[in-house]
């Protein structure tokens, strides 16, 4: 059955109808009024709100003509044209002289003004999604706030403090119905948005990617071709391969799949005809889709990264204490849907070029007040949904493949990455263990970096009480993290302490150079990278992209990538840099800030399936806090990987309690016997 977004949101829309009309058209006669508005003193925030005006206007009328009819009736050409106008103003170029940009708006209204304006401008960027969505009920408020933001403007000199009041109204008030909404949304397969376009659109047909409503570049496009030409066959089998490796999430934990009746999807725009397989065989297992987020190449990273703390607006105790509230509000609202979603499966695409950011001293930052209250809010959330959802009764799997704008030998990679994603874990398994049975011999490891890597740190094990039935490490298979490839623990804290020096790493698709930790008992005790020129913007840098909302963090994991074709191609085809940390991990040392791998599942017993020996590392100082009255201390709810590239490792070394050293990797290479084989694709490279 077809699904209707208009229908889903009926009520709630006739109850908005009325508003929404009047909004609309006083919006319009707005607009006539200031453009004529010539000679005013107010001339700069007039052209500012003008800019809104028209796009809301321009945007409610697309509103008025989306219907399956709008698709049929448009050729592709003028799709992707009215697409990139709905967009254009995140263009580089045009966002230099924009008002959602801080510092032009900063340069125009001055600090405070230009920041508020700035936010008020870019919140309006959300109502592409409520046309496509069709809900007049959303834009209905958003036209109220922009008419009372006109009045106050046209009434009053202007006051920073009361106009702010004015435009985080929104954000300030009872969030529960929205909170509700968008939780329903995520978790209800009964909102078929998402999958609706993906089961019941003509894939061959490229318009349908319009349908959503988000920016589609060339990347979207040449990604939607290639797959709908690519062998049906290989993607049943991917399909099929995926569903293996969530399911074995469940298996592996000794968790039941009872009682769970609906699996979340989070994917990018382009791979439908694979997520189309996906939902039919999941659906044949039992399990309905809803889809939780869906993204598209970012046209202008930028404009994220410079209203990243837009909270610093309205921030203060009594709105955390009222967002917390609603949230739980929400969760209750939500109970059925949200405990019976078995977990989530995330496809990524990876391949745009590398964020640099800029650090606008215009953008607006949270105080260290705000910071803590937000962390409270942060961990609240979390805490909470995990009540409603727990992870010890859930999976995930997540896979990534590469993008087009990854380069000319897009299609060969994919191919390439594919094999990697589908490699049998068997015969990777045997050579893992061999590592695993020296390294729980040992009382800790070292790892240090060679020539200008300074690398050098020691990373504490958690001791061993019946080796013969215990294991610190788990043998990584083919399941939930695809692709397969790497041995992990959770350090113990105490012990562990150095320095981590990587050249380059990519938090959140943003690049930290030469990023340095220095690590003390387990946690982050000081940091720097090189990407500024000052060591203060450098610090605030790593602590806003790596540590946020913490100031410290815990070393959650210690693990060794076995994937070392997975390293290869990332080499031959010159990707490192855009490799996402899903298959960077497999592809060599990698170490995580955080909670451990383990997060909210530390008592389920997990043994490794090569040996059936009990996994015994799985809390460390940090997670068994969870068993005390400090219990809200126990979890940061980040998990960020850190990866350490072969070719800048000089040696890891087990050594055992009496002092003997173990070498496990020895210049770049694996030196165990009966571990040599994962060198073979390494020696490729080499001769190449």
């Amino acid at each position: 059955m077809i699904f209707d977004i208009k229908n889903y949101y009926k009520e709630d829309n006739l109850q908005a109808e009325q508003k929404y009309s009047e909004t609309l058209q006083e919006i319009k006669t707005i607009f006539e009024r200031l453009d004529k508005e010539v000679e005013s003193k107010n001339r700069e925030i007039f052209n500012l709100l003008i800019e809104v005006a028209r796009f809301i206007i321009i945007s409610s009328n697309l509103a008025e003509r989306l219907d399956d009819n709008y698709f049929k009736n448009k050729s592709l050409v003028e799709l992707q044209t009215e697409n990139g106008s709905l967009f254009e103003e995140l263009v580089p170029e045009n966002y230099i002289t924009s008002y959602l940009n801080p510092t032009y708006s900063v340069k125009i209204f001055g600090e405070e003004l230009g920041r508020l304006l700035a936010f008020f401008c870019n919140r309006y960027r959300t109502y592409v999604t409520f046309v496509f969505q069709h809900k007049l009920f959303k834009m209905s408020e958003y036209n109220q706030l922009f008419i009372d933001v006109y009045n106050y403007v046209m009434a009053n000199e202007i006051e920073y403090e009361e106009l702010r009041e004015i435009i985080t109204s929104i954000e300030t008030g009872d969030r529960t119905r929205d909170l509700t909404r968008l939780l329903k949304e995520y978790n209800d397969p009964e909102f078929q948005f998402y999958t609706n376009i993906v089961m019941n659109s003509n894939l061959e047909d490229l318009r349908y990617l319009f349908k959503y409503g988000k920016y589609v570049s060339v990347n979207e496009l040449r990604l939607a071709e290639f797959l709908k030409n690519y062998p049906k066959e290989k993607i049943s089998l991917i399909a099929k391969e995926l569903y293996k490796a969530f399911l074995a999430g469940f298996e592996r934990d000794g968790k039941k799949l009872e009682n769970k009746t609906t699996i979340q999807f989070e994917y990018s725009i382009g791979i439908e005809p694979l997520l189309r397989e996906m939902i039919k065989e999941f659906e044949k297992n039992g399990l309905k889709a809803s889809v939780g987020d869906v993204k598209s190449t970012n046209i202008n990273q930028q404009v994220d990264y410079d209203h990243k703390f837009y909270r610093t607006l309205f921030l203060n105790k009594e709105i955390t204490e009222g967002l917390i509230q609603s949230y739980n509000k929400a969760l209750e609202n939500n109970r059925k849907h949200i405990r019976s979603m078995a977990g989530v499966v995330y496809i990524i695409s990876f391949g745009e070029k590398p964020f640099n950011p800029e650090n606008k001293p215009e953008a607006l930052k949270l105080s260290e007040e705000q910071t803590q209250l937000f962390q409270k809010y942060y961990a609240s959330v979390n805490q909470n949904h995990t009540k409603y959802q727990p992870i010890a009764e859930t999976s995930f799997c997540v896979v990534s493949f590469p993008s087009p704008d990854i380069g000319e030998k897009f299609e060969d990679l994919f191919d390439e990455i594919v094999k990697i994603n589908m490699l049998d874990s068997a015969e990777y398994e045997q050579i893992q263990q061999i590592m695993i049975d020296e390294l729980d011999k040992a009382d800790h490891v070292i790892i240090k970096g060679k020539q200008d890597n300074q690398t050098y740190l020691q990373v504490k094990l958690q001791n061993l009480k019946d080796p013969a039935k215990e294991t610190n490490f788990v043998n990584s298979e083919a399941n939930v993290n695809i692709p397969l490839g790497e041995i992990y623990t959770t350090p113990q804290l105490k012990g562990t302490n150095g320095v981590l020096h990587v050249k380059e790493t990519y938090q959140n698709s943003v690049k930290i150079e030469n990023l340095t930790i220095d690590f003390k008992d387990g946690y982050v005790e000081d940091f720097s990278c090189s990407n500024f020129e000052t060591q203060e913007e450098n610090r605030k840098f790593v602590e806003q992209n790596l540590l946020f909302p913490h100031k410290t963090l815990p070393m959650g994991e210690f693990a060794i990538g076995t994937n070392t074709l997975a390293y290869v191609v990332s080499r031959k085809y010159e990707i490192l840099d855009v490799l996402p940390i899903l298959i960077a991990e497999k592809t060599a040392p990698h170490f995580a800030v955080g909670d451990t791998c383990f997060q909210m599942r530390e008592d389920v017993k997990s043994y490794n399936k090569y040996n059936r020996k009990l996994i015994t590392a799985c809390d460390n100082e940090k997670s068994i806090l969870r068993k005390t009255d400090r219990k809200d201390e126990a979890y940061t709810f980040k998990h960020n990987d850190i990866v350490l590239p072969f070719d800048e490792i000089e040696y890891i070394s087990a050594v055992t309690r009496e002092g003997k050293k173990i070498d496990i990797i020895r210049e770049g290479k694996f030196v165990l016997h009966g571990t040599q084989k994962l060198n073979e694709p390494l020696l490729d490279l080499k001769k190449n």
